[in-house]
C-alpha cells in the first residue's frame, strides 16, 4: 500500500531511542524528512546507522529540551524558517515511578510543563502552516493508563490523561482543514522504558526482573510484549494519507492488554 506521504516532512519528538527512533524509522522508509528531536544530538547520528544512506540523508537532528517550553517554541519556529512540517509526533518520556499521595506539588508542575505543556507549545507553533495548507497529522503518544490506571505510575496516568482531553478538543477544532489529531497508546512495548519499570516492579517486590516480566506478559492475551516496529506501523499509517478520516481517536496497540471496551 502507498501511504502518500513521500516527501513529506515530519517532526519526531524523542527519536533517539525507543517507540520515537522506530517511527522515526518507519517514516524514513515511506519517504519523509524526519527532524529528530532529542537532548542528545550524537543519538540521531546513531539512528542515522541504523538506515540506509538514502534515507539517512533525510534525517535531521533538532536539538530539545522539553523540560523548557520556552526553548521548544523558538526550536520550532526556527524550524519553519526552512519549511512546513507536515508531521508531528508527540512523544514525551515518562515520569519516574509514584504513587498518586506521594507526589509533591513541584514534582506535578515540573512533570506537567515537561510532558504536557511542551506539547502544547510545539503543536500550537506547527499548526497554522498545516491549516494554511489544508493537511496535517498530530499524532501524540499516550500510555494505555489513560484508559487503565498503572499502579504506581499516578504522574503518568494523570498528565498524559489531561494530554488525551486537549487532544480531543483540537481535532474538533482543526478536522475541517484537513488535519487530523489522534492519541496512539502503547501497551506493554519492549523498550528501555518498559525494562526500567520491570526493574523498579522486581525491586519493590523482591522478585527477579524476569519473573517480573513473565507475570506481566501473563496478563497480555499474546502473551509477549510487542516490538517498537509493531507500534510504529501504526503510527506510520496514522500520519499518511490513507488515515485521512480518522481523527479524534485513541488507538490502542497493546496485544489486547486493556480489557475494557
Amino acid at each position: 500500500m502507498d501511504l502518500k506521504i513521500s516527501n513529506r516532512r515530519a517532526v519526531v519528538l524523542g527519536a533517539s531511542r525507543g517507540l520515537g527512533a522506530a517511527i522515526a524509522r518507519g517514516l524514513l522508509a515511506e519517504g519523509v524528512t524526519v527532524y529528530g528531536a532529542t537532548r542528545d544530538v550524537s543519538s540521531i547520528d546513531r539512528l542515522r546507522s541504523t538506515v540506509d544512506s538514502a534515507a539517512g540523508a533525510r534525517l535531521h537532528a533538532l536539538p530539545l529540551d522539553l523540560a523548557k517550553p520556552a526553548e521548544v517554541e523558538q526550536a520550532a519556529r526556527k524550524l519553519l524558517e526552512s519549511g512546513p512540517i507536515d508531521i508531528l509526533v508527540n512523544n514525551s518520556g515518562g515520569p519516574p515511578p509514584s504513587s498518586a499521595s506521594a507526589v509533591e506539588a513541584n514534582q506535578w508542575i515540573e512533570q506537567f510543563q515537561q510532558m504536557a505543556v511542551s506539547l502544547f507549545t510545539i503543536t500550537r507553533t506547527l499548526l497554522p502552516s498545516m491549516l494554511e495548507r489544508k493537511w496535517g497529522r498530530v499524532l501524540t503518544i499516550a500510555s494505555s493508563g489513560v484508559e487503565q490506571p498503572i499502579p504506581n505510575l499516578a504522574i503518568s496516568n494523570a498528565i498524559r490523561s489531561s494530554i488525551v482531553g486537549w487532544s480531543k478538543t483540537l481535532a474538533a477544532e482543526v478536522a475541517a482543514n484537513g488535519v487530523t489529531v489522534n492519541v496512539l497508546i502503547p501497551g506493554r512495548i519492549h523498550t528501555d522504558r518498559v525494562e526500567s519499570l520491570d526493574q523498579a516492579a522486581a525491586t519493590k517486590q523482591g522478585k527477579t526482573v524476569a519473573e517480573v516480566a513473565a507475570a506481566s506478559k501473563a496478563t497480555i492475551p499474546t502473551g509477549r510484549y510487542g516490538t517498537p516496529e509493531e507500534f510504529a506501523d501504526a503510527a506510520v499509517f496514522l500520519a499518511s494519507e490513507r488515515a485521512s478520516y480518522i481523527t479524534g481517536s485513541m488507538i490502542r496497540v497493546d496485544g489486547g492488554l486493556v480489557r475494557s471496551i
